[in-house]
């Protein structure tokens, strides 16, 4: 299958709610998080630094492995590659109303389909619903040693909007896994106000 021409297709939540997406990469590298304190100063220092070996991180290692349409996201909507009933890739969003961001709750793209510009066109669509929603930002969290993702959102524009050091567990630095929160301004990139 060729990810330049992969259909993408709506994923109903009658269909596809509780559709697990089985989240996995592999890092070499990681951000290195360090804060510092001093009187009424705080720094934060974020540099990439290669793993001693490469880690795997797989959704079954997770408490709450990701699935599609989770109850807390009201008001979720999806879109994915399906071939013969499987799901190959998939976006899923979430509007913030109190704030007018939608929240990219799950992007993910099979290893196969990975690196030939799915995962651009699946956020593509996040975008548009973004434009024709009339919000000001667009949100997602990654974690610091998910560096692929990390270049990845970057190079659609989005940027670091802060972290959470105590997300998954209370040692979040120590395990190289601290998570970050980026966003996509639109109103940067459409020249408004």
């Amino acid at each position: 299958m060729d990810a330049r021409t992969c259909g993408i297709v709506p994923l109903p939540k009658e269909r596809w709610k509780g559709a697990p997406v089985p989240l996995s990469y592999t890092t070499n590298e990681y951000y290195d998080v360090v804060i510092s304190e001093q009187d009424d100063r705080f720094s934060v220092d974020m540099v990439r630094k290669p793993m001693d070996a490469p880690v795997t991180h797989r959704a079954e290692d997770y408490d709450f492995p990701d699935s599609l349409y989770q109850d807390h996201w009201e008001g979720a909507q999806a879109w994915g590659v399906v071939e013969n009933g499987a799901l190959l890739a998939c976006i899923e969003t979430c509007p913030e109303e109190w704030s007018n961001r939608l929240l990219v709750t799950e992007l993910w793209v099979c290893e196969a389909l990975r690196r030939q510009g799915l995962g651009h066109r699946l956020m593509e669509i996040a975008k548009d619903q973004a434009r024709r929603e009339n919000r000001r930002a667009i949100i997602l969290e990654t974690q610091s040693c998910n560096v692929n993702a990390i270049g990845f959102y970057r190079r659609e524009g989005f940027e670091l909007i802060g972290l959470d050091t105590c997300c998954y567990t209370n040692r979040d630095i120590e395990r190289r896994e601290v998570r970050f929160n980026m966003g996509f301004f639109l109103d940067r990139r459409d020249g408004r106000r």
